[in-house]
């Protein structure tokens, strides 16, 4: 049986990440993740990723690209993460987090984040340093 995809997103805006605290399930309440959530029967990753942080955040995105790899969450689900950038909204905790912070590249570690986004976060803490805060930008 293949493992079900859960989508989250490494989202952008002016030279920062956003990270997103759990407010639930109670195991994860307090620990920090790249907001997202499952795909959908028949949803191509990024319309999930659009639809999870327009839920979750009330915010409208664009993917960017996929960061290589994929972290086994619980039992049958697997992590994918993208990279997208900040359309238009402000980012608010809408659903499943009580509160949200902007890092820059180089403030990554200063939230305890989940253990399976921590390679994610990584990666784009150094995507974003590498491009010297350009992308994520709103157009």
């Amino acid at each position: 049986m293949t493992d079900r995809v859960v989508v989250a997103g490494a989202l952008y805006d002016g030279g920062r990440l956003l990270a997103a605290r759990r407010s639930a399930p109670v195991e994860l309440a307090g620990r920090w993740e790249l907001p997202g959530g499952k795909l959908e029967p028949g949803e191509l990753p990024e319309e999930a990723l659009v639809r999870e942080l327009r839920e979750e955040l009330g915010v409208e995105t664009e993917p960017l690209e996929r960061i290589p790899g994929e972290w086994p969450l619980k039992p049958g689900y697997v992590l994918h993460v993208w990279t997208a950038r900040l359309v238009s909204g402000e980012p608010r905790p809408l659903e499943d987090h009580d509160a949200l912070r902007w890092l820059g590249p180089d403030e990554t570690d200063t939230v305890d984040w989940l253990d399976q986004d921590r390679p994610a976060v990584v990666e784009a803490a150094r995507l974003l340093r590498e491009s010297g805060g350009r992308i994520g930008g709103r157009p």
